[in-house]
Order: structure tokens, then sequence, then C-alpha cells
């Protein structure tokens, strides 16, 4: 199995900066695997501002739903897929059974070669959300979360750009 690390943490607490920069550290060129799908004219701009941050040294795909098939085709070179949390989020809303594609994720990973850097936010330490979507999501996203953290060989907790070594 290859190489795999776990960044997690809040909203704009560094997590991507951090997750980049490990993953250019285990080789370049790197694929940038990207779930985000451009929803709304905000969304369209924190994609942007995500891209003019990456240099030459990336190879973006974006792939908001089949994760394995993009890690298997890319497996020539360190990946970093950002993030666990918005391909949940592109599941659950189009109504796909999420923890069969969780486990068809993690079946894939002591197949790979090349190192994999996952992203993904930490939901779990807020208020209990006031709606079933919202409640459903943290959940599942905790779940998801936990499962790719055990077949982690690192994980990684930032706060306020720091990161933290959990694992």
């Amino acid at each position: 199995m290859a190489f795999t690390l776990l960044v997690t943490g809040g909203a704009r607490s560094g997590k991507s900066t951090y997750a980049e920069s490990r993953t250019l550290a285990l080789g370049q060129p790197a694929h940038y695997i990207a779930t985000s799908q451009i929803w709304d004219e905000e969304m369209a701009a924190r994609i942007a501002a995500h891209q003019a941050r990456r240099g030459p040294e990336w190879v973006t795909r974006a792939e908001p739903l089949d994760l394995v098939t993009a890690l298997r085709e890319t497996d020539d070179a360190p990946r970093l897929v950002d993030c666990l949390t918005l391909w949940l989020t592109n599941l659950m809303l189009g109504e796909h059974d999420w923890e069969a594609a969780a486990k068809r994720l993690l079946a894939v990973l002591p197949e790979l070669t090349a190192p994999v850097v996952f992203v993904t936010n930490e939901v779990g330490l807020g208020i209990v959300p006031d709606n079933r979507l919202a409640r459903a999501f943290r959940d599942n996203a905790g779940h998801l979360n936990q499962w790719v953290a055990a077949a982690a060989d690192e994980v990684v907790f930032t706060v306020a750009g720091l990161p933290m070594k959990v694992k």
C-alpha cells in the first residue's frame, strides 16, 4: 500500500495549503484530484482561488464522484484529493450510496503504489445542526473521516494554520 495521509481541520484552518505542500514534497509533478463542483458564483470564486494558488507542478483532474477510478488512473505520481467532505456532499445530494462508495475507496487504497493525501473537514466540533440533512451530513462525514483515518499512515489536524500530528 502506498503512503496515505489524511489532513483534517475546520474551515480556513490551513488544511489545503498544508496538504498541497506535503503532496509536492512526495514528488513532482503531482495530481490534484478536485472533488468540488460549481454550484454558484461563490463556489466558482473559491475554486478559482485554489487554482490560482497552484503552480505548473500540478496536473488537475476534476472528479466529483468516482474517486476510485481517479486514483487508479493517477497512480504514477503523488495525489492530493481535495476534499472528501465535498465528495460526500456530491454523493449525498446525488442520492448515491455514499457508504458503498466509501467502501470502494477504502478497498482500493491497498492496491495503490503512489502516495495519496486526502483533505477533509472536521465537522463534528460545533453545535448539533438544526435540520435532518445537515445532521446526516455531519454524521456521515464523521464516519467517513474515521474510516479513512484508520486506513491512513498519518493523520494531521490543522488549527489556525498550524499542523498537529494525530497519528
